[in-house]
């Protein structure tokens, strides 16, 4: 059975808005939907849809573990680890599990049979439901530096019968190509301002080699002296929503609620992004 579409939501820096679009979108999606946090390590969804029950499980990887009495300090495992996540200085290995990235490879190449494999807690996946609307959460860690595991473990939650929005981390690094993979289109939140410009071209670039089709939200849109409308129709980037930057907005999220309830205009607005949305994501939905 192919599953339904996947809309990844992202922006190429941190305040534009993401999360507030993520939000309203799915609020107004016309149906049941699912929403994935995946901004792991500061999710912050459900402080505005407010979940009472989230059922939440362990996200765990397989670390090493050394015996000391097997151990003879070889180095083996030391060499063949990039990140140093289990080192051998002429004494028994030393494990580091939070720079551990789960290879393997340090537990095939021992000699003496020492190294074997435990699982480590490095976050966490929640799962809620409010009104229409399904909440998939990963929180990391604390102390933890490895995302992408966690991202997973949230996409694995996902059904594939329901539409699903994820909310990406911002910027263009590996936690947000975790997020992009396998979705069908994204979109692309950003502001009018030189720094807006400058890392929606860093994201289109990332979102372009990736191979997926992706549109453009400007967020408090209003005098373009950045040239950012230039861009997006020299390089067929369509403008799928404009929001103005308006007061009533702040005060809104300030609240913690959510814009398309409170201000039925933005409703609107947000109910028409979704139709969009549903005409050029929905023709490739479910292809994979």
């Amino acid at each position: 059975m192919a599953r339904s579409m996947r809309i990844a939501i992202a922006s190429g820096k941190g305040g534009t808005g993401k999360t507030t679009v993520s939000l309203n979108l799915a609020a107004m999606f016309g149906g049941p939907v699912q929403l994935a946090d995946c901004d792991v390590e500061e999710p912050n969804i459900n402080l505005f849809l407010r979940c009472d029950k989230l059922v939440s499980n362990h996200v765990s990887m397989l670390v090493p573990e050394v015996d000391p009495k097997l151990c003879n300090g070889c180095g083996k495992c030391s060499e063949i680890c990039r990140f140093r996540g289990i080192v051998s200085l002429g004494a028994k290995a030393l494990v580091f599990p939070e720079l551990c990235h789960g290879c393997g490879g340090c537990a095939m190449v021992c000699p003496r049979q020492a190294i074997t494999e435990q699982p480590h807690r490095i976050g966490s996946v929640a799962v809620g439901q409010a009104g229409q609307i399904r909440l998939v959460e990963g929180r990391l860690q604390v102390g933890v530096s490895l995302v992408p595991p966690v991202i997973r473990a949230v996409r694995e939650q996902l059904l594939d019968d329901l539409p699903a929005l994820l909310d990406a981390p911002p910027g263009t690094s590996c936690p947000v190509v975790a997020t992009l993979r396998e979705t069908d289109y994204v979109l692309l939140v950003t502001d009018p301002t030189p720094f807006g410009l400058h890392d929606l071209k860093l994201a289109v670039a990332m979102v372009r080699e990736l191979g997926l089709p992706c549109g453009v939200v400007i967020n408090r849109a209003g005098n373009d002296q950045v040239g950012l409308h230039h861009y997006c129709m020299d390089e067929n980037l369509p403008v799928l929503l404009e929001l103005p930057e308006d007061r009533q907005i702040a005060e809104v999220v300030s609240k913690g609620e959510l814009v398309s309830h409170a201000l039925p205009e933005y409703g609107r607005m947000f109910g028409t992004l979704a139709e969009r949305l549903y005409e050029v994501a929905g023709r490739i939905g479910g292809r994979r």
